[in-house]
């Protein structure tokens, strides 16, 4: 629990959620959920939506320090932290780099690999792939795969292919949320999710989140609107794995240069007796819903919602600290 001082030290907060992206309505829910829980624990807390108001407006609000409840583009893609950083003003999660960063997909996959770190194999697909290449796509990442709009999040813009024939359909369909389309090798198993608070050495990865969707479908309706999908949290796994998807975790977490906090999603592959977890994207700006798994996996370790939501802000932070003493050169404008 964090004390009242700390509360009161917190200032004037603003709650960005709403803005411009796929996700608005998502961002609406998580947002509210934050700005109550908030004022509910005594901060001064305050809504924004930037997709109604503008940046200047922001600015005029003089807020200490902004919780970002926005998802998708313009909230979890490195540009609303940039403009904070412009501003001076701290925000909760990652900064500009390892926003965007990992709002990209295939970025992500890059650096993930570079590091060591397990992902699916995939492909990168754009506008101009032609017809037949697109058709042999299935020869290298076998089928069933799936197709993503990497910018995208909240199971928008996805598509399994199960056949050569439902490649130009899917590719067709992601292709209208993205300028290029992420072709990856499909992972059976289990679904898996672990988010991770705090920063630097201080980074730990809550419990692992098993999720059981019906047949296996965890798309847009099934996380925020139905309660069909099982959670399992903890996720019955056994204690080794369990400390080894956590690590995978963290890991995944620093390898993009995120802070505050951060949710990593991993399929479980289960082969010959053997146990492989596989990378498939990080959320840096994670749901807040009445369905998000962040909240979950802190109530498994008795930390509450408005608790969880009084350490984000907590962690609230800019990459680089504005120079008070700072004046322009000769020849500088």
């Amino acid at each position: 629990m964090i004390a009242q001082a700390t509360i009161k030290s917190f200032g004037r907060v603003g709650v960005l959620f709403g803005g411009r992206s796929a996700e608005r309505e998502v961002s609406k829910m998580s947002g509210s959920g934050v700005l109550q829980a908030l004022r509910s624990k005594g901060v001064d807390a305050h809504p924004f939506d930037p997709a109604e108001r503008s940046l200047g407006e922001l600015e005029a609000e003089k807020f200490d320090r902004v919780f970002i409840a926005l998802h998708g583009r313009y909230g979890e893609d490195g540009t609303i932290q940039g403009a904070l950083e412009q501003m001076g003003l701290p925000y909760t999660g990652p900064g500009v780099m390892a926003s965007a960063i990992a709002m990209d997909k295939v970025m992500t996959k890059r650096i993930w690999l570079g590091h060591g770190l397990p992902t699916p194999r995939f492909a990168v697909l754009d506008k101009d792939t032609p017809r037949e290449v697109l058709r042999t796509v299935p020869d290298d990442l076998g089928l069933p795969l799936m197709l993503k709009a990497p910018h995208e999040g909240s199971t928008i813009g996805i598509a399994k292919v199960n056949g050569y024939s439902d490649m130009q359909s899917g590719f067709e369909m992601c292709a209208k949320y993205d300028a290029v389309v992420l072709a990856e090798e499909f992972i059976r198993g289990r679904e898996l999710t672990v988010p991770v608070i705090g920063t630097g050495s201080a980074a730990r990865a809550l419990p692992v989140i098993e999720i059981r969707a019906p047949e296996g479908n965890y798309d847009y309706q099934h996380k925020y609107f139905t309660d069909d999908t099982k959670y399992l949290c903890p996720a019955p796994l056994d204690e080794a794995l369990t400390r080894r998807v956590q690590e995978l975790a963290v890991q995944a977490f620093h390898a993009l240069g995120c802070r505050g906090w951060s949710r990593v999603d991993f399929m479980l592959r289960e082969k010959d007796g053997q146990s492989e977890p596989y990378l498939l994207e990080i959320n840096t700006s994670p749901g807040m819903t009445g369905h998000s798994l962040v909240p979950m996996a802190a109530k498994a370790i008795g930390l509450s919602y408005e608790d969880l939501c009084c350490e984000i802000l907590q962690s609230a932070a800019l990459d680089m600290k504005p120079s008070k003493d700072w004046t322009p050169q000769a020849g500088q404008s």
